[in-house]
């Protein structure tokens, strides 16, 4: 599951935080309350003391059989009264096994609406006060972070945080918050810890990613275990890696569900820079056949890892390779070694099943020759499967910041000279025939019709040629201000194939 998250609400998707000190005092996880739940101010602390989160709040509370509790709790004049903090009931044991005490929001009795008074008294019932004990364990994280952060953070309107999880790990960005909440770094990532049970280790983005090869970027690990090795699922598929060895974002997986939902199970996949196989995988688990290159050594370790814990072998071959190395490759490589045909579907267990009861009674009614079994194996699924695969269907090029810099090397890919003898023109004969290329790309530009013009501009340029036909574009994310991420789709054109060298 996707872990974009913020200390907002607490921890569940990105916003703005925090919330004013004020409001925040009387308005706790959506719920209006007129009792003061916040924690004890412990603005400074550099140190998280858990023991000193302890506050008691004094609360009107009324002597109730047990047997009415249901009842009178139902009516209109002490339900709109009743306590409604957060994870605390209204109703607690009393003194003796035969009551209960109700619990209102108010700390005092002369606060109780007169009608809850009036309606209490008439059934004699009697008040009294009760003591609430709340300790770091109550609290959230952001309410515990209100609490121990200056005021005067709060009062800046951009002051932003937010931070994605990757299997037990969460991964800040402290690199382009204020100044001023570093000395809180470490005490903001051991709350963090402390409020979700799935995260074990915190790490912060020191840099902007300094490695332009392998788009790796520094970081430490602010609190937790020290182990960056993580294990995630995404798009029903567990990948295993070093996050600290490659590049990953979580951010990226509802755009992997898109490009995954548009391929068909007979497309042959290219992945330039496929990573730890984000793409390559679900692709694959979709039946596509998927050639998943990456130039990092260690993307490509993991790669290798994520392929067996999947079983996808069959259909995922991986290559460790510059990217335009990769495109001159593909076409030859798959035209030497094609790629296995299309699976049949996958049938559930009802199906399964179903079909074998089928193939029993029908063995039943008509008996086998002498020397066969009267039991049949399981019936397989009856589509033949196509043969095997040689044309790539799809190229995916998500490297955003030089992806566009790679299109050149598909001048001439198709032709004699790189082709070598083989017969790629019989395969790639017309326009119809040349793949998809799906190429992601930042722009600074915020207008989207205008940044999908630079965009064809800029591949155009790179293709040294014109596209053919239309193409479609994809506002996939903004990273920061004035720089937006695309991904721009195309069929490459066959004059660019064919190019001469």
């Amino acid at each position: 599951m996707l872990a974009r998250l913020c200390l907002t609400r607490p921890l569940l998707r990105a916003a703005s935080w925090p919330l004013p000190s004020a409001r925040l005092k009387h308005f706790v996880m959506g719920a209006r309350t007129k009792v003061d739940s916040s924690p004890p101010p412990l603005h400074g602390m550099r140190v998280l003391d858990r023991s000193a989160f302890k506050k008691t709040i004094t609360v009107v509370a009324a002597k109730v059989p047990k047997q009415m509790v249901g009842t009178l709790r139902d009516t209109q004049e002490v339900r709109k009264a009743v306590l409604h903090i957060p994870r605390f009931p209204h109703v607690c044991t009393a003194d003796d096994d035969e009551h209960r005490l109700l619990l209102f929001d108010y700390e005092n009795e002369d606060d109780l609406p007169q009608e809850t008074r009036d309606y209490l008294k008439e059934r004699s019932l009697q008040l009294q006060p009760y003591n609430l004990q709340l300790d770091y364990d109550y609290w959230n994280a952001n309410e515990i972070l209100h609490a121990i952060l200056p005021e005067d953070l709060f009062l800046d309107a951009d002051y932003v945080t937010t931070f994605e999880t990757v299997g037990h790990l969460a991964h800040l960005n402290f690199h382009y918050m204020h100044a001023e909440c570093l000395p809180w770094k470490h005490i903001i990532a051991q709350v963090i810890i402390d409020k979700n049970s799935r995260i074990r280790t915190v790490v912060n983005k020191t840099d902007i990613i300094n490695d332009s090869i392998y788009r790796i970027f520094p970081m430490e690990i602010l609190a937790g275990e020290p182990s960056t090795l993580v294990t995630h699922t995404q798009l029903n598929c567990h990948f295993t890696f070093d996050f600290a060895e490659v590049y990953w974002n979580t951010r990226l997986e509802a755009e992997h569900q898109r490009i995954v939902d548009m391929f068909k199970p007979e497309d042959v996949v290219a992945d330039v820079f496929a990573g730890v196989g984000p793409f390559a995988l679900p692709a694959a688990s979709k039946g596509c056949a998927v050639v998943a290159n990456d130039l990092n050594p260690n993307c490509y370790k993991w790669l290798l890892v994520n392929i067996e814990r999947n079983k996808v072998a069959e259909l995922v071959h991986p290559t460790c390779m510059d990217g335009r190395e990769f495109i001159r490759e593909i076409f030859n490589q798959l035209y030497d070694d094609p790629m296995p045909p299309v699976p049949p579907p996958k049938l559930s267990w009802r199906q399964r099943r179903s079909a074998t009861k089928k193939a029993i009674q029908e063995a039943r009614q008509s008996p086998p020759p002498s020397g066969q079994s009267p039991h049949p194996s399981p019936a397989r699924d009856a589509r033949q499967p196509e043969g095997r695969r040689r044309r790539v269907t799809q190229f995916v090029m998500n490297l955003p910041g030089t992806a566009i810099d790679f299109l050149d090397a598909f001048r001439g890919v198709l032709g004699p000279e790189n082709a070598a003898g083989r017969g790629l023109s019989g395969i790639y004969d017309s326009q119809e025939k040349m793949p998809i290329i799906h190429c992601y790309a930042f722009t600074k530009l915020r207008d989207e019709e205008l940044a999908a013009a630079e965009l064809r501009e800029r591949v155009e340029t790179a293709l040294g040629a014109k596209l053919v036909g239309e193409a479609q574009w994809y506002l996939v994310r903004s990273v920061a201000p004035n720089k937006d991420m695309y991904r721009f789709s195309f069929q490459l054109p066959y004059e660019v194939a064919y190019a001469s060298t």
